[in-house]
């Protein structure tokens, strides 16, 4: 047998005596910027949101944040709809807890009537809230695994979260935005199953949480993607208005459930989770122990939720019953004044707040005697750490960006202004 001879043209020292090597320039502190656009794309950039970032090299030492827009217009068309007939958008404003927005709108309508809600409603309220703040942690969660390349703690994250919200289907007919809440109450009672239920796939969770425990806190890779990144101090978080797990992973533990408390969150027993430094690793274990925290109310609301009505005797802001309509006059008056003109609270403003998964989530109302709102202003809370974004991210490096990005939690429906 021969034994074959490489051509001389193919030989790799000719090659690459052919070769032109082009030398690149070593990007240095004085050479100037070139501009990128990354995003809108999803997920990473969630859907709306644009940067443009001058780079050096790598590192960004400028970005201009454009958060974009949904083309709702959320306020103003509550605006030009009734009190009850708005409900249905606040679930649209963070579609992953809509829940919590759904008592929030109500909590300020109930303060402007002057409503008190029952006792088992407001139990109720609480457990599906804290319920609501454990699916939107799981989604982030989630999302921050999944733009680092960790797809298993991603997989376990969404099937747990996918339980919840199946529950959640259960209960209201619908799967993520359920317009749930009414004026003085909620739309159905919650049966002994479905409590039994909730009760056992939380339970369910925590040795799920215990595996992501293990596989992401002491993974190397995952630290060095998280630990020292994306941190802001407390006192700049707090002059951006920044609040929530954004807020508490700097060392402040404001919390509204705690600051300013509703529903049934000072009777039961519940810790306010609070980082160090700021950085993506602290948002990470934050928000981690806020939902071993928000496990710990839901058990406590499931065994002490008493019997009763879960709507108040409030006829002149909550709809009535079908059967009063079906069969008595009175009844169907009212339903026809309340669906048209709507419920007509008296004249005069406020603003009520409750804890959102992202923080701070407040209602201004303004009426004027009518049953359509003269204003309504809503405290986006992820809106408010978009204000910051920019100043956190610069001077770290351009594959930072979607990490940073993704302990923020934005949520498009909030920012739409």
């Amino acid at each position: 047998m021969t034994d074959f001879e490489i051509p001389a043209k193919y030989k790799i020292e000719e090659v690459l005596k052919k070769k032109e090597i082009i030398e690149l320039p070593i990007a240095g502190p004085h050479d100037q910027p070139i501009k990128v656009n990354i995003g809108p794309s999803h997920p990473a950039m969630h859907g709306t949101i644009k940067m443009v970032a001058e780079l050096v090299g790598e590192t960004i030492v400028n970005l201009d944040v454009e958060p974009g827009f949904l083309h709702r217009g959320m306020e103003k068309t509550c605006e030009n709809r009734t009190y009850l007939s708005a409900l249905p958008y606040t679930d649209r404003l963070n579609y992953v807890s809509a829940f919590i927005n759904n008592f929030g709108y109500v909590g300020a309508l109930e303060e402007l009537f002057g409503i008190e809600i029952t006792e088992r409603c407001s139990w109720l309220r609480t457990l599906l809230a804290e319920m609501s703040r454990i699916t939107d942690h799981y989604t982030c969660q989630a999302a921050i695994c999944s733009e680092i390349g960790a797809m298993t703690p991603f997989l376990y994250f969404m099937q747990a979260r996918d339980f919840i919200w199946e529950h959640f289907n259960w209960l209201s007919g619908a799967r993520q935005t359920y317009s749930y809440a009414r004026i003085g109450g909620v739309a159905k009672d919650a049966t002994k199953e479905w409590l039994q239920k909730a009760k056992q796939i939380l339970l369910d969770n925590i040795p799920l949480l215990k595996d992501i425990h293990g596989l992401m806190d002491k993974n190397r890779i995952f630290l060095d993607r998280m630990q020292g990144v994306g941190e802001i101090s407390k006192e700049d978080a707090i002059n951006a208005g920044i609040t929530g797990p954004f807020l508490r992973s700097t060392g402040v533990a404001y919390d509204v459930r705690r600051a300013m408390p509703y529903l049934k969150y000072d009777e039961v027993e519940w810790e306010v989770p609070v980082g160090k430094y700021g950085d993506n690793y602290d948002r990470w274990y934050v928000r981690m122990r806020e939902i071993e925290e928000s496990i710990k109310i839901c058990l406590q609301c499931i065994d002490k939720i008493p019997e009763g009505p879960v709507n108040a005797e409030a006829n002149f802001a909550h709809l009535p019953e079908k059967t009063e309509v079906y069969t008595t006059i009175e009844g169907l008056i009212n339903h026809f004044k309340l669906v048209i003109d709507g419920p007509k609270p008296p004249k005069g403003q406020l603003y009520h707040c409750v804890e959102g998964a992202n923080g701070e989530l407040g209602y201004y109302l303004v009426s004027d005697g009518s049953g359509t709102a003269y204003r309504l202003h809503v405290r986006p809370p992820s809106f408010l750490i978009m204000g910051a974004i920019d100043k956190i991210i610069i001077g770290h490096q351009l594959a930072d960006i979607i990490p940073i990005f993704g302990t923020v939690n934005m949520i498009g429906g909030e920012c739409d202004r």
